[in-house]
């Protein structure tokens, strides 16, 4: 079994996450999005398995998103984009478990 956590270190939840699963002993990789933005399709990958649309995973309390994207109409194709330009528009922390449909939703614990 691998876990990944997408992380970033100045965020207090992801910290916390990532405590639960070093306190448990439990492997992963941990995934610096900020410094290794995802791409298109892991975007994708992701919000197939959290059953999400692009829209969904929005951080909507960051500044970049409420100075440029709050209240405009923004496809789902076009959400899409920007997360991958504007990786810290992505909700967090979230945590894949393998390659299969496991992964736990932004926000909502490990």
């Amino acid at each position: 079994m691998s876990i990944t956590i997408y992380h970033n270190g100045e965020c207090s939840k992801c910290r916390g996450a990532l405590e639960i699963l070093q306190e448990k002993g439990i492997p992963h990789e941990i995934r610096w999005y900020l410094a290794e933005p995802l791409s298109i399709p892991e975007i994708r990958s992701l919000l197939a398995k959290l059953n999400m649309q692009p829209s969904e995973l929005v951080r909507k309390s960051e500044p970049l998103y409420k100075e440029q994207y709050e209240g405009k109409a923004i496809s789902e194709q076009e959400w899409l984009v920007i997360l991958a330009e504007n990786p810290i528009l992505i909700e967090r922390p979230i945590i894949e478990k393998g390659e299969g449909d496991n992964c736990a939703a932004p926000g909502k614990g490990v």
